[in-house]
């Protein structure tokens, strides 16, 4: 049966869920390895534990009539402790078993190529029926077109459900931001997020920013995601680097009027002067790269 991914307008909704956002003490830690939540039935967001590693990152993965796609691994290597290949397959079984489909395969990519957002990679090197878009600015731009025309809207073809992907550096040279007409999410990696939003590059993070707001003004978007949460519940409070235990978080998702309020903090900067600094909100901390 042939899904219709393309008929109406993405609702908005809470997320609806308790992030896992660690313990006290890693040795008494008793969340899951990953977290699994299902937003719909075609549409998972993942976390891991916070305990194993304190990006504790979100990975989302989401499902068309042909193939899956799943965006980022992780940031650790070891199955024994992000079993994120055994998930993700008991995921697709689980919604092959409700959605009967031959040859049904996977997609693999990056919002860029840090090492908390690939260190799971090698888990589907040799899986069968997927194709690994490796992070790297030289791997993952060309097979998005980014390379021959860095300002153009790739697409990906899940099968009825179509994400559109812009080139977005600024925190890294690679970065590549997703956004799902099905769901309405935008999927902004480490390029924004309720954190420290660390720029490597201001002028390229400045320019992502303006086209994020661009992009978003003509689509229905319902959250902006990204894949951490730094900041507390408390405005302008994020936790301590390397933290483990952040029991007050503030909630993942944003709104487009996020993106205006990060749009007017760096024209604020510029209109100073245009030194980059770093410049505190109540969901962010700008962080310029020393």
């Amino acid at each position: 049966m042939t899904i219709d991914f393309t008929t109406g307008r993405p609702q908005a909704r809470p997320l609806d869920v308790r992030w896992n956002h660690g313990s006290p003490s890693a040795k008494h830690n008793t969340d899951p390895d990953l977290q699994v939540h299902v937003y719909d039935e075609h549409t998972v967001i993942l976390r891991q534990n916070m305990a194993v590693n304190y990006e504790a990152p979100f990975l989302y993965l989401l499902f068309g009539n042909e193939r899956a796609v799943l965006i980022d691994t992780g940031a650790t290597a070891e199955a024994a402790y992000l079993p994120l290949r055994r998930t993700v397959d008991e995921l697709i079984e689980g919604w092959l078993a409700k959605n009967p489909r031959e040859d049904y395969r996977l997609l693999v990519v990056h919002t860029h190529a840090h090492g908390d957002h690939v260190a799971g990679d090698g888990q589907f090197a040799d899986r069968p029926g997927t194709e690994l878009v490796p992070a790297g600015k030289d791997s993952a731009w060309p097979f998005f077109g980014f390379d021959e025309d860095p300002e153009a809207v790739a697409r990906i073809d899940l099968g009825g459900r179509v994400l559109e992907c812009l080139a977005t550096p600024g925190h890294h040279a690679a970065s590549v931001t997703y956004y799902d007409p099905w769901s309405g999410f935008l999927l902004t990696g480490d390029t924004v997020y309720p954190g420290r939003l660390y720029i490597d590059d201001w002028a390229a993070f400045a320019q992502t920013i303006d086209r994020l707001v661009e992009f978003a003004e003509r689509r229905p978007v319902t959250h902006v995601l990204g894949c951490h949460i730094e900041m507390s519940i408390r405005p302008g409070v994020d936790y301590p680097i390397r933290y483990t235990y952040q029991p007050y978080e503030a909630p993942l998702e944003l709104a487009v009027a996020h993106l205006y309020e990060i749009r007017g903090a760096l024209g604020a900067v510029a209109a100073s002067g245009g030194e980059p600094r770093r410049v505190v909100l109540p969901r962010f901390i700008l962080w310029p790269s020393e």
